[in-house]
């Protein structure tokens, strides 16, 4: 007595009124588990695997799921016994219905049928450098490629003057050719590109002397690329149409520039920000006062606090890199102060430090009374070491 069959939506372990999408998610899941080459030797999981591609061939199909709906496994019988139980897979494109499961399982990616319809064009690829300011701020640049422009002798043709492409006698003009064989699965079809006419259904007997039977004449040309504010090292700027020709009547493609900062002397950049350091004096950190601070949009005065300390970071709010998608956003400009200390100062000046190394340490005692062991840690404080790089 033969197995009865199981229930098409059980097997692949779906609703009845699953769309398409969940039956080939569930279809996908069964099939990596239960392929006989994840399985080898496994008859039990060949089993499985027929089962579950017998159910996904069946609901994957409209017309099929809808017989299948309304008479059950009734609707198929009498097959010609290609699939599991009797199920009859002779005569189907397979490539569409395990073709990106395959390409899953062996890292191929989803394989398509061959085509002669119109194929977009491959991208071109070039790099331009600019200064750090450029990047920030935007500007345009020129840069020379070698573009492929329809040859004006056969206007892309490819045939000599007076000729023209003949239809492809082994595909019939398609650019694919189906071939049948058997598999553990029955008899399949492979979809492939015809190997005469490389996919494209003509095939030229006489060659256009100019282009050589490619259609295109290939030049040096200048194209300039608009750089927008905001852009950092490595990004890329799309420019349409200016990659290689379409196939078939199919359209460019595009061109790819990527963009190469160059380094800057003194700005940093993270993000939309900006960091960088400014020497001060001592004097100035001591006193405070306005000190002078480089940014990408010039000079600009600051105000520093009396006391600042070396190392101290300061903010310059919008005085960073403007935003890619809306230039009037800018980031900020981060300045560490650095106190520079003088590396040589004459007899006048070494007295002067000492004169006021001498009355900055009367003014601490007076104001909060060392001890002894507190004095002894003052004079080796910022002044006596200061003091010290300053004597020979």
């Amino acid at each position: 007595m033969a197995e009865q069959k199981r229930d098409y939506y059980e097997v692949l372990g779906v609703d009845r009124n699953a769309d398409d999408a969940a039956i080939k998610k569930a279809y996908r899941v069964l099939a990596k588990k239960y392929h006989p080459d994840m399985n080898p030797g496994d008859a039990e999981a060949e089993k499985k695997f027929k089962e579950a591609s017998e159910a996904y061939a069946v609901l994957s199909d409209p017309d099929k799921r809808r017989q299948y709906d309304q008479f059950g496994h009734a609707a198929f019988e009498g097959g010609a016994g290609g699939g599991a139980g009797g199920f009859d897979f002779s005569g189907m494109d397979m490539g569409d219905i395990f073709g990106d499961i395959f390409g899953d399982l062996f890292g191929g990616g989803r394989r398509r049928s061959a085509s002669n319809g119109p194929m977009k064009g491959a991208n071109l690829r070039a790099a331009v450098r600019i200064t750090f300011e450029e990047a920030a701020f935007g500007c345009e640049k020129e840069i020379e490629i070698t573009l492929k422009d329809d040859c004006p002798t056969c206007h892309t043709t490819g045939a000599k003057p007076g000729t023209s492409p003949e239809t492809c006698g082994k595909c019939g003009g398609k650019g694919k050719v189906v071939y049948t064989q058997q598999s553990f699965l029955g008899m399949v079809q492979n979809v492939q590109t015809c190997p005469d006419c490389h996919g494209t259904g003509k095939i030229i007997r006489e060659k256009c002397p100019d282009c050589r039977g490619t259609g295109y004449i290939a030049s040096r040309k200048k194209i300039k690329v608009a750089i927008p504010a905001g852009i950092d090292n490595g990004q890329s700027v799309r420019i349409r149409d200016k990659g290689e020709p379409g196939s078939n009547g199919g359209p460019r493609g595009d061109l790819l520039v990527e963009v190469n900062v160059s380094r800057h002397p003194i700005f940093q950049r993270q993000d939309m920000n900006v960091y960088s350091t400014a020497p001060i004096s001592f004097a100035q950190a001591a006193l405070g006062g306005e000190v002078k601070i480089s940014t990408i949009d010039g000079d600009v005065l600051y105000e520093v606090k009396p006391g600042t300390q070396t190392d101290t970071r300061i903010r310059l709010k919008g005085k960073g890199i403007p935003s890619l998608r809306n230039k009037a956003i800018r980031g900020d400009h981060y300045v560490t102060l650095v106190v520079q200390v003088p590396t040589s100062l004459n007899a006048e000046a070494r007295e002067a430090l000492r004169r006021f190394d001498e009355v900055s340490g009367q003014t601490l005692r007076s104001q909060s009374g060392p001890g002894p062991r507190e004095e002894k840690h003052k004079k080796k404080g910022f002044m006596d070491k200061l003091k010290e790089t300053f004597e020979d």
